[in-house]
């Protein structure tokens, strides 16, 4: 009997959940991975100490990330949900990937490129693990045999090195890991900041005036929405390139709709910049209420998401030990006496 095909996604808790995760990899993976997959969904809390950070900031965005994730659908009874350290494998394999990458692969990264910029121009030395960080995604890859990664199109690069790094291991050691394939969403695979939308809407940015947060209040998310920048003109087009901010707005508003309506098909429908916002912040705050509300019942009862977190950590052990160790055999190391071998699923 054929293996079912294996999910893989995580997201990194480096402040607070966006509109455009949402939109461009949470709802996916609440409407439809889950339903058809093994899925595992994974709070990645070991790639927000690649830079400066405030250790109990890391420790509460990271529940705070686990929470909306089952807040916005994630049924624990379909998926996994765990969160990255509580799975030593993932950093066990790590180590092993390093070994197989190059020095010119990881420089090549672009989000490294753009990170270790930034990181420069405060001032602060760029911590080696921003450099290598590729590396453990892809072992949070690889350690289940995933077959697929659903990502936006500023992690397919990442996705590559992965397969890459897959292929040249199994080809030197033998066959130990699934080749993975990025699998991007057709709507909204990238919302923009409101403020400035050359700019993905991040969860780390410093000025937040522009950024729709799950947990916003929906005044706050209309008047985000109502003072998004536009563009010159009045005529309501869908141009990524003439009219950044309006199509942008059409994206979400398109995603927001759903249904596979295009936002070119959108823009038809509206005569004016401020009809088309007010209709956007209406659908955004329709959105986000149900998540909202889930959110505060399952924050008043902590024991809820320990005790998923917990059971979605032990079966994610129980898949990935067995291949991890396979990998540690493959590539020379000796086995630990008294070890149980397990077979990988």
């Amino acid at each position: 009997m054929a293996r079912t095909t294996r999910i893989f996604s995580g997201i990194k808790p480096t402040g607070h959940l966006t509109l455009g995760n949402y939109l461009g990899a949470v709802r996916r993976w609440v409407d439809e991975d889950q339903h058809r997959a093994d899925a595992l969904f994974c709070v990645v809390d070991l790639h927000a100490l690649t830079v400066a950070h405030d250790p109990a900031r890391v420790r509460r965005l990271s529940r705070q990330a686990a929470s909306l994730l089952l807040a916005a659908g994630l049924d624990p009874e379909r998926c996994t949900v765990f969160v990255q350290s509580h799975v030593d494998e993932h950093t066990r394999l790590a180590y092993l990937l390093e070994c197989t990458a190059t020095d010119s692969e990881m420089r090549r990264m672009i989000q490294y490129k753009e990170k270790a910029a930034r990181e420069r121009g405060g001032g602060d030395g760029v911590r080696l693990s921003l450099l290598t960080y590729p590396v453990l995604m892809a072992a949070d890859i690889l350690a289940y045999g995933t077959d697929e990664v659903p990502v936006g199109d500023d992690q397919t690069q990442h996705v590559e090195l992965t397969r890459d790094l897959a292929r040249r291991f199994n080809e030197r050691y033998g066959q130990v890991f699934t080749v993975p394939r990025a699998t991007p969403p057709a709507v909204a695979a990238r919302v923009m900041d409101l403020q400035d939308p050359a700019s993905k809407m991040g969860k780390s940015h410093a000025e937040t005036s522009g950024i729709v947060y799950l947990l916003d209040e929906p005044d706050v998310v209309r008047r985000k929405i109502m003072r998004a920048v536009t563009d010159s003109g009045s005529v309501v087009a869908y141009d990524r390139e003439a009219q950044p901010g309006v199509s942008n707005l059409l994206d979400v508003l398109a995603a927001c709709w759903g249904g596979g309506v295009r936002p070119d098909e959108v823009a038809g429908r509206f005569g004016s910049y401020g009809a088309l916002k007010k209709e956007t912040a209406d659908a955004v705050v329709e959105l986000l209420r149900p998540v909202r509300e889930r959110h505060a019942e399952i924050s008043a009862d902590p024991e809820y998401v320990d005790g998923v977190l917990a059971a979605g950590a032990e079966r994610a052990r129980q898949l990935a030990r067995p291949r991890v160790d396979s990998a540690y055999r493959a590539i020379g190391l000796m086995p630990a006496l008294g070890t149980s071998r397990v077979r990988a699923v």
